[in-house]
C-alpha cells in the first residue's frame, strides 16, 4: 500500500458566523480540495467561552461547526493564505497526514 503526503486542515466557527456557505463555495469551486466534511456539533465554546448548545427543548441555530478538508501540502498552504482573508484568527489548525492510496 502506497501513501500521499497531506495537509488537513480544521477549521472552526459557529453556525451564526455565516461562513460556512461561502468557504464551501470557496473551497469545491474555487481551491478544488481533496476533500471537504462539514460537521455540526451539539455543543461547543470558544475563545468567548460563549457555550453554544443544542438540546430537546431549544434547538439552537448557532451550533459549533467544523468543517475539515485535506490536500497537497503547497497546494494547502496557498489555501491557508487565501482564507486567513475569511476565517478569524486562532480558528484554523492544521498537521501533516498520510492518504493510504
Amino acid at each position: 500500500m502506497s501513501t500521499i503526503d497531506i495537509t488537513f486542515v480544521r477549521i472552526y466557527l459557529s453556525e451564526e458566523s455565516g461562513l460556512k456557505k461561502k468557504l464551501l463555495a470557496r473551497l469545491h469551486d474555487e481551491e478544488k480540495v481533496r476533500g471537504v466534511t462539514v460537521f455540526r456539533g451539539i455543543s461547543g465554546f470558544g475563545q468567548s467561552g460563549h457555550m453554544h448548545s443544542s438540546d430537546l427543548i431549544d434547538m439552537s441555530l448557532d451550533l459549533p461547526i467544523v468543517i475539515e478538508f485535506f490536500d497537497e501540502p503547497a497546494k494547502v498552504a496557498a489555501i491557508l493564505e487565501h482564507l486567513s482573508e475569511l476565517v478569524p484568527p486562532g480558528h484554523m489548525v492544521s498537521w501533516p497526514a498520510e492518504v493510504h492510496d
